[in-house]
């Protein structure tokens, strides 16, 4: 029997970030983080273990910060609760009291269980266990048609990654584009063509109907349009549901998407207990409706807020709703989104006007290594308040990404932006003449004042 002031279930980004700030924010109380693996994958990092990382012990999310920290860890499962009495039951048998309880235990790939086909051999998903990773990255190299069923980042990133590995990879995706919760049209067919620059064939606008086998391993894949392609193995990246098994084992509330319940400070309807991360409910930052996204920059906002807010609430460390912030890049070009695309806040009711401009991430644009660097923004007619914006450039869309994140979550207007400050370098940023971000900002203001 052992007693901890902090319990988090859950060694993932969320649960790392829960633990570490708990200890820094109240260090006289002690912290216990409980995991199930010996060594947890970096979750962002998992495609690249199939092709620039080569294998998964290149991608271990390091344990330095929790033990410089001060946070005890245990490697162990939590089989049960007893939120009354407080205390926690392990498989080993150990019983863990806490006074207060975080729970980050995070999602688990979707299974399609329609699909027929998915219990077949070489029929992989992408979970975060390196034990299933391992074994699913050694079988692939005796493979070479893989198809990939779901166009969104992990889709793509991973078909990009075992093209590089020399395979044969189709992207099968069933919406018009890929990357469509991201992406507005336009934008997604730019990064369509350089997926396809990449080498990976692109199906989009078709679903899949079947996994066919033979010999109870995979042979083929077949669409919904009939189309049958040749596979070796199929890797399912069709979306992840959150892990609550635990959480409805006590009777805490789930919302209608699976969420486990909070309120603004992380807090569950049962005293003392808080959910982060990808297994606790998000709500919208512009409409606070219920949201499913699951990104690791959420999580560990989330974190951060329950961490602070364990033992005294403060109104000023709460979290405003849930923005989209997603990344990545491909053979030296990056791209990324924040925000509503402009088909999403026309959905939602947003009367908005957009402005895109390319310009170059160097200057001038001579210097080797530039790129172009398409902004398209978003923001609202009436109030010129920033809703989104979508980046394709350089190695700096990331970053660019980013301070579109900030801005958004500080509802700055376009008439701010035009007037802000900033740095330039000719080896680091755009013109301080082109700034891609301020000439895009230009285009919207022409197009309010029109």
């Amino acid at each position: 029997m052992k007693y901890t002031d902090v319990f988090v279930i859950g060694g993932s980004a969320a649960g790392v970030v829960a633990a570490t700030t708990a200890k820094n924010h109240t260090p006289e109380r002690k912290v216990t983080l409980a995991r199930l693996e010996e060594k947890v994958m970096v979750p962002c990092g998992i495609p690249y273990i199939f092709g620039s990382l080569d294998n998964s012990s290149k991608n271990i999310m390091p344990d330095t910060g929790l033990i410089k920290s001060g946070v005890d860890m245990i490697i162990d499962e939590v089989v049960s609760i007893d939120e009354k009495e407080k205390f926690c039951e392990m498989k080993s048998g150990e019983t863990i009291f806490f006074d207060k309880l975080i729970i980050a235990t995070g999602s688990k790939p979707t299974e399609p269980k329609w699909l027929d086909g998915r219990d077949l051999d070489n029929v992989y998903y992408i979970f975060k266990n390196k034990v299933y990773l391992d074994q699913f990255n050694e079988k692939l190299k005796s493979l070479n048609n893989i198809v990939v069923i779901g166009g969104g980042f992990i889709g793509v990133e991973m078909s990009d990654e075992l093209k590089k590995a020399g395979k044969d990879v189709t992207l099968v995706e069933m919406k018009e584009t890929i990357l469509s919760l991201a992406f507005d049209k336009e934008v997604a067919l730019e990064v369509e063509n350089i997926v396809k620059e990449e080498g990976v064939k692109l199906i989009t606008g078709s679903g899949i109907k079947q996994i066919i086998g033979k010999e109870g391993k995979v042979s083929a894949v077949e669409l919904l349009d009939g189309t049958i392609i040749d596979a070796d193995a199929v890797i399912l990246a069709t979306g992840y549901s959150p892990n609550t098994k635990l959480a409805e084992s006590i009777g805490l509330n789930l919302n209608r998407k699976g969420f486990i319940k909070v309120d603004e400070y992380m807090r569950t309807d049962i005293k003392d207990i808080f959910a982060v991360g990808d297994c606790a409910e998000k709500r919208d930052f512009f409409t606070r409706r219920s949201s499913g996204a699951m990104l690791a920059s959420i999580a560990t906002a989330e974190a951060r807020v329950a961490a602070m807010n364990l033992y005294k609430l403060s109104t000023l460390k709460t979290l405003s709703g849930t923005i989209t912030i997603f990344a990545t890049a491909m053979n030296g070009k990056g791209f990324g989104a924040a925000g509503l695309t402009e088909s999403q806040a026309r959905e939602e009711g947003f009367n908005v006007v957009t402005g895109t401009f390319t310009g170059m991430d160097k200057h001038p644009g001579t210097l080797p290594g530039t790129s172009k660097q398409l902004i398209k923004l978003i923001a609202s007619k009436e109030t010129g308040i920033i809703l989104g914006g979508e980046v394709i450039g350089g190695m700096s869309a990331g970053e660019i990404t980013n301070i579109i994140g900030f801005i958004i979550q500080n509802r700055m207007t376009i008439n701010a932006l035009l007037t802000a400050q900033i740095g330039t370098h000719p080896l680091l940023t755009g013109s301080p003449v082109q700034y891609s971000l301020i000439k895009a900002a230009e285009i919207v203001v022409k197009k309010i004042n029109s």
